[in-house]
């Protein structure tokens, strides 16, 4: 069977670490394209070549835009993947090197080069995506799929704006030029993340069975997991791990809906949220298959290959 070829717009970051590694087991990548969010560009950038380093892989690596579109970011993720995005490990200076290519350019350039053959999958504020759209409208038509990791579709959010996810609410003008730009795209929202958790004791047990790449993302996961337990969240939450999944394979989707997504811009505690036309009022045309359920069996299978445990 053909590997799925994969375009990643990511902000490395624990849980794009499981997703890159996820890709890495189960795909082809094209390159990733790196953007500002869990943690500035710098740390982000150079996580993205630690993760290359790990895996030996050849995939370039294109740094992106530091800041958000319009306005200053009202809070990064430092507090809960580590200053670094890493959980401040302090791993050495990856070998792998970064693109001196822009990452808006080079998505650009890999989808003319290779039309109609590359999913993108969007782990990350969509700003990279969003300037790529302004320079060149007509990507869409050469993008084979677009999965996004966004959103919080019955305004269930994580971030202070309290109906908005981190990735749409870190960039909210981004993220309205993509879902306006795009005819249709899936959505995996912070929601459905939360409903696909992996017990604790069970996804402990694939880190002590995995290999190197085990022993590297239980390093890097301890101080997320801590800022989980805290927080009272419950199980393992890998939110860009289940995008990854139905990236990959979207026959693993097994409930989703059809509906129309927007983007709120301007309300006072509303900003960055996904607004979903459950009920069709508006009479738009539906824009998003929001997926609502996985066969989680199949998901903790892909997540033990990318762990060396399977």
């Amino acid at each position: 069977m053909t590997k799925p070829q994969l375009l990643i717009d990511t902000d490395p970051g624990v849980d794009d670490a499981l997703a890159i590694l996820m890709a890495h087991a189960h795909a082809d990548i094209a390159g990733l394209s790196i953007a500002a969010g869990n943690v500035g560009l710098e740390h982000t950038v150079r996580n993205a070549r630690t993760l290359m380093d790990l895996v030996g892989a050849t995939a370039p690596v294109f740094g992106g835009c530091p800041t958000p579109l319009v306005r200053a970011p009202e809070e990064d993720a430092a507090f809960v993947h580590g200053m670094d995005g890493f959980g401040d490990v302090g791993f050495p200076e990856p070998k792998v090197t970064a693109s001196d290519e822009q990452a808006a350019l080079a998505l650009l350039r890999l989808t003319h080069e290779r039309p109609g053959e590359l999913t993108l999958v969007a782990l990350a504020p969509l700003t990279n995506v969003a300037l790529a759209l302004r320079l060149d409208p007509s990507l869409p038509q050469r993008v084979k799929r677009l999965v996004v990791m966004g959103g919080a579709v019955t305004g269930h959010g994580n971030t202070g704006n309290i109906p908005a996810e981190f990735n749409i609410g870190f960039d909210p003008e981004a993220a309205h030029v993509v879902f306006e730009a795009f005819p249709h795209f899936d959505l995996v929202d912070w929601e459905a993340t939360l409903r696909h958790a992996f017990d604790e004791t069970e996804f402990d047990g694939w880190l002590a069975a995995g290999d190197h790449r085990a022993a590297f993302f239980g390093q890097v996961f301890r101080t997320a997991r801590s800022f989980n337990a805290r927080s009272k969240r419950r199980g393992i939450i890998a939110a860009d791990a289940l995008a990854m999944a139905v990236a990959i394979d979207p026959s693993i989707v097994t409930r989703s809906e059809e509906r129309h997504a927007a983007v709120e811009l301007d309300g006072r505690l509303t900003r960055g949220a996904t607004v979903v036309d459950w009920a069709g009022r508006l009479g738009h045309r539906a824009n998003t298959r929001i997926v609502l359920e996985v066969d989680q069996a199949r998901f903790a299978a892909m997540v033990r290959r990318a762990l060396g445990a399977a």
